[in-house]
């Protein structure tokens, strides 16, 4: 299966001197750390695909988050086409058996399942698309027949100062529109867990996982830390902890790039989260739990400090990744355990519900306690994030919880009673 790995670079430049290959670094190019490299299932790399991120993260000066975003839509591509056993080339007369055509029929048939969601279908398709422009504008890829049909869209908006413009913006027969589903949606569209399936959820993880896995759920599920945050997690970073002025049963750890020592957070927000002293302290006595310390003793110096680290002594998260591959491997084992036990809350479980449970049941008691006003403040803070839009969806979807709940009880009693009418 195509695999995506990450490589720390080094702008340089090649010359022959005295009938030898030198190299020299280009002084005025920064070097790139964790540069996204793609491969196939083979082992040999996709060099166009890596020499257009490279030139993406040199000569455009991209953020090292839209390269990875970007990297991570191509590797979705090259593993559907590994699958479905179609060249990146191809391109016959018939238009649909074009490789690009049937990826997209492919995006669009998994977003109407619910295995992708509408902004990652349309985003996927339109890195591709990116990418495919650069092949043909440097004739990397020149096919018989064209790769899609463009149009132009011409698109009115008014300025600050009632001007009206009209841009023009270029799209192609393969884009796919962005058609968000119905509903209240929080963070990356997912939804929170009840209380009592949260409570089967660590139970199960509790029996059927390892303790790593049941302590990343509880950071998560108490904590909303983020899969980066609490894979980055230093026993320094505990021991610094500080008692919150409210209450003698939470505590304040500081995360991110300015926190000592330096925690990984999104955006690279600096700030503290809570934590609850009972989790705080079955953290610590983790930490010298003797199965902890012989991975301990396998890990490399710079990673020891770490408080979760894998079997083999390794970080679940390196290079400061969003994503934890050791980790979503035992989430998809957790998944399978759940639909053999029976769970349904466990069918399509994802670790960052985690996060979307705690922020609701934070909302809705700081909303009892002081209003939605002081709550905004509240959630943002100790969610850590970098605006109020995204707080605001964690209120409303608080606030909307309630009617809800009253509709549906009273639509149920009314049903009922209109069946009963109808059978006597």
């Amino acid at each position: 299966m195509a695999r995506q790995e990450y490589i720390d670079f080094v702008p340089a430049s090649a010359s022959i001197e005295n009938g030898s290959l030198v190299w020299k670094t280009l002084q005025h190019q920064r070097p790139i750390e964790s540069l996204p490299q793609l491969f196939w299932g083979d082992g040999s790399p996709w060099r166009e695909a890596n020499l257009w991120l490279m030139l993406q993260g040199t000569s455009a000066q991209k953020d090292i988050q839209t390269l990875k975003s970007k990297s991570s839509a191509i590797h979705g591509y090259m593993k559907w086409l590994e699958i479905a056993g179609t060249d990146w080339r191809d391109f016959p007369a018939r238009e649909s058996e074009r490789c690009l055509v049937k990826f997209r029929g492919h995006l669009v048939r998994a977003r109407k399942s619910g295995d992708l969601a509408p902004s990652t279908a349309s985003q996927r398709m339109r890195v591709v698309i990116q990418f495919y422009r650069w092949l043909r504008a440097n004739g990397a890829l020149s096919p018989e027949w064209p790769m899609w049909r463009d149009s132009y869209v011409n698109i009115k908006y008014s300025n600050a100062y009632g001007l009206e413009r009209t841009v023009t913006v270029n799209t192609t027969s393969l884009s796919i529109p962005n058609r968000s589903p119905a509903g209240e949606k929080l963070e990356d569209g997912l939804y929170p867990v009840s209380e009592a399936d949260r409570a089967k959820i660590l139970d199960a993880a509790k029996e059927h996982c390892t303790h790593e896995l049941w302590l990343m759920l509880m950071c998560g599920f108490f904590t909303g830390m983020r899969v980066q945050t609490i894979t980055d997690l230093k026993i320094s970073t505990l021991i610094n902890a500080v008692p919150d002025p409210a209450s003698d049963e939470l505590y304040r750890l500081a995360v991110g790039p300015g926190a000592s020592p330096p925690v990984a957070t999104k955006g690279g927000v600096t700030g503290h989260v809570f934590i609850p002293k009972v989790l705080l302290d079955e953290l610590l006595t983790y930490c010298y739990d003797p199965e902890r310390l012989k991975r301990e003793a396998k890990a490399r110096i710079e990673n020891k400090d770490h408080v979760f680290l894998t079997k083999n002594g390794n970080l679940y998260a390196e290079r400061n990744k969003d994503r934890s591959p050791a980790l979503n491997t035992a989430m998809s084992a957790f998944r399978r355990i759940g639909k053999s036990s029976g769970i349904s809350a466990l069918h399509k479980f994802k670790f960052h519900q985690t996060r979307c449970t705690f922020a609701t049941d934070l909302a809705r008691l700081a909303i009892k306690a002081g209003g939605a006003i002081h709550a905004i403040a509240i959630v943002k803070d100790a969610l850590l994030h970098a605006d109020e839009k995204t707080t605001l969806k964690y209120i409303k979807f608080v606030e909307k919880s309630p009617i809800k709940a009253s509709i549906a009880n009273e639509f149920t009693r009314a049903f009922f009673n209109s069946t009963i009418k109808a059978i006597e």
